[in-house]
């Protein structure tokens, strides 16, 4: 007796994952918004007639965000939906306090950056982002290339200080490079870049940093071949920014080496031996540098010289206890009294005209930036995506913990800029770069795994029968 076989039952393929595109899109929309209504305050507050250019600058927001947006949707479906809306907010808000600055005017009559050039950098620095989406395919191709990066890095870093002062120069610090018509910030890359070679570096040598050297003081340190590579591109690019007179990029570089190591080696030791550098390096340089004994002294007393070196402080001071809790409002303030309001003080600017809860408002911003970069270094499944995705969140966090220190009188003001909203170019296109970066390692963590295709086989329950007579 035999029976017929039956077909063979193959398994029901699995619900697609959600890829969270649209309710990006939504927040990009609520952004936009978001932004219209705070250029529509101060257009009035202002006394400026209102015309169908509001609508027209809010479209344009949205077609070039828009475009990011399809991007994404092409390049990296998975990514975080937040970190997109959140930075186009940012950027959004940066450039209706920018264009706010415009319209009162730099107190002494001179000229200051505008929102115009702003909004051009904003096209430039989306257009990066869309071409670092395009061409990198996988962050883990960053990884071959680590050295090439840190020697790129480290050569952006030089320039300005090889270069005559008129064509690098700007208020004591050699940091620029000039070009006609327009000026770049190298040092803004070359952080993206070294981060880079620290994390190639320090996926290869991890065993070595945690188990090879010598045992001193309850301390294991590493071989001094192992371990030389990072000191040389540390070395370098600190001694170049002290000789450049940047501070602020001096002690972002630093502090990002440290983050990076620690959480590579999960050594507290490592920590502990930075901040001895740390101190030892700062007591150094504040004898021996003249412009560190002024900042760090305008720091300690602003009120000693409220006309000169601590002016900017003192007015800074001014504006965020002008805000109070509520703030002035949106083109009430006078946040054009604070030297450097669109770059370095932006933040005065909104602490004045937006309060303490709309400073705060702001901070969460970015606190969702970060967190959701660190959360994205906990999900990526390679060493390399995590120590990359972790350096370049913190770095973004240890960058607005300096700005904001610095203007409101907590450490010493150095010059650096709040990414995505101050003025510049450089500072810009470089964070939509990191954010790119962010986005694609974000793709890979998020994204399903893909399972081999199942065989087509039989199961045995249902596999048919027959008898075979013996011989």
């Amino acid at each position: 007796m035999t029976t017929q076989p039956q077909p063979a039952v193959t398994p029901a393929p699995a619900p697609p994952q959600p890829d969270r595109r649209n309710a990006e899109l939504g927040l990009l929309c609520l952004a936009a918004a978001i932004t219209t209504v705070a250029l529509l305050i101060v257009e009035v507050d202002q006394h400026r007639d209102l015309g169908w250019e509001i609508v027209g600058y809010a479209g344009a927001y949205l077609v070039l965000f828009g475009g990011a947006h399809l991007m994404i949707r092409r390049y990296a479906a998975y990514a975080d939906p937040l970190l997109l809306p959140v930075v186009a907010l940012l950027n959004g808000l940066g450039l209706v306090m920018i264009h706010r600055l415009d319209l009162a005017g730099p107190p002494d009559g001179g000229s200051q950056p505008g929102a115009s050039q702003q909004v051009l950098w904003t096209l430039v620095g989306v257009i990066a982002f869309a071409l670092v989406l395009l061409v990198l395919d996988d962050h883990r191709e960053l990884s071959r290339n680590g050295y090439l990066c840190g020697l790129a890095g480290l050569i952006l870093l030089v320039i300005p200080a090889l270069l005559p002062a008129r064509f690098s120069e700007e208020g004591g610090a050699k940091i620029w490079i000039r070009f006609p018509g327009f000026s770049i910030q190298p040092a803004e890359f070359s952080k993206i870049l070294l981060l880079i070679f620290f994390a190639a570096v320090l996926v290869a040598k991890r065993d070595l940093f945690t188990s090879a050297g010598k045992h001193v003081f309850g301390v294991n340190l590493p071989r001094p071949r192992d371990l030389a590579p990072l000191l040389v591109a540390w070395v370098v690019s600190v001694g170049v920014m002290v000789f450049e007179k940047d501070l602020g990029t001096s002690l972002l570089l630093y502090t990002s080496f440290l983050v990076i190591v620690y959480i590579a080696t999960h050594r507290v030791s490592w920590v502990l031996i930075g901040l001895a550098l740390f101190v030892a390096g700062s007591t150094v340089a504040y004898f021996v540098f003249a412009h560190v004994r002024v900042r760090v002294q305008a720091w300690l007393d602003p009120f000693a010289d409220p006309e000169g070196t601590g002016y900017q402080m003192v007015q800074s001071l001014f504006s965020f206890a002008t805000g109070g809790i509520f703030g002035a409002g949106w083109g009430n303030g006078q946040p054009d009294y604070v030297p450097a309001a669109s770059t370095d003080f932006i933040i005065a600017a909104f602490g004045e005209e937006l309060g303490l809860v709309g400073f705060a408002a702001l901070l969460m911003l970015y606190t969702i930036v970060i967190m959701r970069g660190l959360r994205t270094a906990l999900a990526v499944r390679d060493s390399f995506g995590k120590l990359l995705a972790a350096g370049l969140a913190a770095t973004l966090a240890i960058q607005l913990f300096i700005v904001v220190g610095g203007v409101t009188r907590l450490i010493p003001l150095t010059g650096l800029t709040t990414p995505w909203l101050s003025y510049g170019g450089s500072s810009l296109v470089a964070n939509y770069i990191l954010l790119a970066l962010l986005l694609r390692i974000s793709h890979a963590a998020r994204r399903p795994l893909v399972d081999p295709p199942p065989q087509q086989t039989t199961p045995i329950a249902a596999a048919g029968t027959e008898v075979i007579e013996r011989v």
